[in-house]
């Protein structure tokens, strides 16, 4: 792999540009790394070239997932085939996200719920005929309205009125979301895959969202005296704790003590992915916590705006979110809509998985493994991490650290404040 700190030392070291034809080309893969040689396209190279080397090396990935990816059906096109790899630990997104999943599944049979509409064209002959768009993605207001009669009825059932991590309630959410597929006939969606492989999703926005609105709903129905009671609430601290337990997990208890991160987008749910290493580090002062090993990022926002959407990951070393020893080798921030490249890179990826299984089928897979270590990481098992499955495990071990850090964590409640006036 190319190292770009030879590149920007302009030392005698630097590696020979590649540039092959693409007709040479037998792969994706050496398409990806062969001719992709400058400029836009080298940090493309540079992101999928990481992925493999991540994948390679057995590191459990995260995802933060931003835009509307189950509204367009990217989800069904790239996101659940790469979930089913076993490779993704959890992932970080939004409740919007989470809501538009279950849309599919509330039509008749076979019926076609999402359709193209043009992005210039007239809006208000749209909202006459009570079509929402999502960009270039139309569908009938009433699918909203039926999501929200669902979810109301989902959240109003027993196992739902308690208080709950946001994980907790998605998982849940996920086997009514699963049930409903399977009567409407609707290809499984993104809640049900990942309440059947354990997959923790994590949202920071929980409020920032409409399956939180009709909480809200039914909460204003308790509150007016119109419902007899509603126990549902979610449980942000344990929330964020339970993120910080997973980070934990990845550095200390993984295979290679390690952990990669794959952003797509930015906002919130970059935010809420990259902060468990300074919430165990810096708030909770767990020592011997790192960053991530591997962090690539595909944004629109340019770096100069300052957000943190746009902020590259040598901007995140600097507050220990990233490796500071690996991120020369080990990241890359490309400026782009990441719906474009996403679905070329995840198939590249998952053909060399199964060029790998074709290859242990004819040879062994401990020969395989011999003949390329890349192998065994990218032939992980299926089932995935599960990581959903140990949370309580991990959130008392977590805890554990909490103890043995009393007194460094009493001690950074004091200061000396100013009175207020």
């Amino acid at each position: 792999m190319m190292s770009p700190s030879n590149h920007s030392q302009g030392g005698g070291a630097a590696p020979p540009l590649r540039a092959r034809r693409v007709d040479e080309c037998a792969s994706l893969h050496e398409l990806f790394l062969d001719c992709l040689p400058a400029f836009g396209a080298r940090s493309l190279r540079r992101i999928y070239s990481i992925l493999d080397r991540a994948i390679g090396e057995s590191v459990p990935l995260t995802l933060a997932i931003s835009g509307p990816v189950t509204v367009s059906g990217q989800h069904f096109t790239w996101l659940l085939p790469l979930l089913e790899t076993g490779w993704v630990a959890y992932l970080s997104t939004t409740d919007a996200v989470c809501y538009h999943d279950g849309h599919r599944a509330l039509g008749a049979p076979g019926a076609t719920v999402f359709h193209e509409v043009p992005i210039f064209g007239d809006d208000a002959a749209l909202r006459d005929e009570h079509v929402i768009r999502v960009t270039d993605v139309g569908f009938d207001e009433q699918v909203l309205l039926d999501q929200d009669r669902f979810l109301s009825a989902c959240l109003t059932q027993p196992e739902f009125q308690t208080k709950m991590t946001g994980t907790e309630l998605r998982h849940r959410l996920g086997a009514y979301y699963t049930a409903q597929e399977r009567r409407s006939g609707a290809p499984r969606g993104l809640l049900s895959t990942c309440h059947d492989m354990a997959v923790p999703i994590l949202v920071g926005a929980p409020s920032d969202g409409s399956v939180f609105l009709n909480s809200m709903k039914i909460w204003a129905l308790r509150e007016a005296g119109l419902v007899p009671a509603y126990g549902f609430e979610l449980d942000l601290h344990a929330e964020v704790f339970e993120a910080c337990a997973y980070h934990r997990w990845g550095i200390f208890e993984s295979g290679p003590r390690c952990l990669a991160t794959f952003i797509l987008g930015g906002g919130v749910p970059k935010n809420f992915n990259l902060q468990p290493e300074p919430a165990l580090s810096q708030v909770l002062g767990i020592p011997g916590v790192g960053g991530y090993q591997f962090d690539v990022q595909i944004t629109t926002a340019p770096v100069t705006d300052g957000s943190l959407s746009s902020c590259p990951p040598a901007e995140a070393v600097t507050w220990g979110k990233v490796d500071k020893d690996a991120y020369p080798q080990t990241t890359e921030s490309l400026q782009a809509d990441y719906t474009t490249v996403i679905p070329f890179i995840i198939k590249a990826l998952l053909d060399n998985r199964a060029a790998f299984e074709r290859r242990a089928a004819e040879i062994g897979a401990e020969r395989l493994f011999a003949e390329d270590p890349r192998a065994r990481g990218y032939l992980r098992p299926r089932a995935g991490y599960r990581l959903y499955e140990q949370r309580d495990r991990l959130t008392r071990l977590l805890l554990d650290d909490v103890r043995a850090n009393a007194l460094w964590l009493r001690e950074s409640l004091d200061f000396p404040l100013a009175p207020p006036a």
